[in-house]
């Protein structure tokens, strides 16, 4: 059989016809899946796009939940979709520190900064963020170029869990911790942490550590309020198997390196608890399939600032994802410089 060609999402918008055709198949998949997997946004994203009737299949106006077959022909406003994409590259991960004072959107009608003014221009793909943080929240915030991670990483059914290093005015009670672990209930529904750790305070400020395994809409900040404690702060310290390494400055990104998202990737496949997935979820042990454990690459530092900088936080997450400041510090210095020089001569 001979390989389909390498080819970009979207053709220049001519009528030339690829000289490989695809074989006819009987498999199909999700409209929006197919969407996302060429790189052109979230699956929730490709949803709201097909409602709004730009993508046809075949000449027809398709409707979110359409399913399609490998040689079925879609269009996104009039461009032809390119499903020929070798897939055994793995997708790119950029962990961003995101400051507090920016949006995650990069359409604002205030006009306020966007993270995603600071990202690293790519050549054929977008950057689509893995979820959203607060325009007040810090820490870290994923971005990546596959759909179908990033899918992965934010339906509720993969359980990734996230950590949080939170600042209130006044104290938890042990009987308001009782029912943060236990649940409590939302205008949207139950919500709880996982695990809650006192981290110390000063004055009327109080430090604790929360996780929970789902990223709903100002969650962390509602779940405080629900027992009359007000959130100050809010840093997102980890998520998943991802830590905020500690010598990485606000503002600042560093991408994962590729042995380490593939290994990532496997893991939250198996629903492993070392990728970063809710405990008790995985699905084969390397007893079962009489492996070797995958362990990550390097790429991903083993730091964290003060608030995720304990040994169980670690343990927890990935092994073998160390790598040097040095190394780390002189590689988010030569992404930052390397932009100040492009602003420079752009000038």
């Amino acid at each position: 059989m001979s390989k389909k060609p390498r080819i970009k999402p979207f053709d220049n918008g001519e009528t030339t016809e690829l000289s490989a055709v695809a074989e006819t198949s009987s498999a199909t998949e999700k409209l929006q899946k197919v969407l996302a997997d060429a790189g052109l946004g979230s699956r929730r994203e490709m949803e709201a796009l097909i409602a709004t009737g730009v993508v046809t299949v075949n000449g027809d106006v398709a409707k979110v939940g359409d399913r399609v077959h490998a040689n079925d022909t879609i269009r996104v406003k009039g461009r032809l979709v390119k499903r020929g994409i070798m897939k055994a590259q793995a997708p790119k991960v950029l962990l961003y520190h995101k400051p507090a004072g920016e949006i995650v959107s990069m359409d604002d009608p205030q006009g306020r900064p966007s993270v995603f003014d600071r990202l690293p221009r790519l050549n054929g793909e977008r950057w689509i963020a893995v979820g959203r943080l607060d325009f007040n929240t810090e820490g870290v915030l994923l971005f990546t170029t596959s759909g179908e991670l990033a899918n992965m990483l934010m339906h509720p059914r993969y359980r990734i869990e996230r950590e949080y290093a939170v600042r209130v005015q006044g104290e938890l009670s042990e009987e308001n911790k009782d029912k943060l672990l236990k649940g409590i209930k939302l205008e949207d529904g139950m919500a709880g942490f996982s695990r809650i750790e006192d981290i110390g305070g000063v004055s009327s400020n109080h430090w604790y550590r929360v996780t929970l395994a789902e990223g709903r809409n100002r969650e962390v900040r509602r779940i405080f309020e629900a027992v009359g404690l007000t959130v100050s702060r809010l840093i997102r310290v980890r998520f998943g198997a991802v830590l905020l390494p500690k010598d990485l400055p606000r503002g600042a990104k560093m991408r994962l390196s590729d042995d380490w998202v593939k290994a990532w990737i496997e893991d939250l496949k198996k629903g492993s608890s070392r990728a970063g997935v809710v405990p008790g979820r995985e699905k084969t042990s390397a007893a079962a399939t009489g492996r070797q454990t995958t362990r990550a690459g390097s790429g991903a530092n083993k730091g964290g600032r003060k608030f995720a900088s304990r040994k169980d936080v670690y343990d927890k997450g990935y092994e073998g994802v160390a790598e040097t400041k040095k190394r780390s510090a002189r590689r988010v210095i030569n992404v930052n410089k390397t932009e100040k020089t492009a602003k420079r001569l752009s000038r």
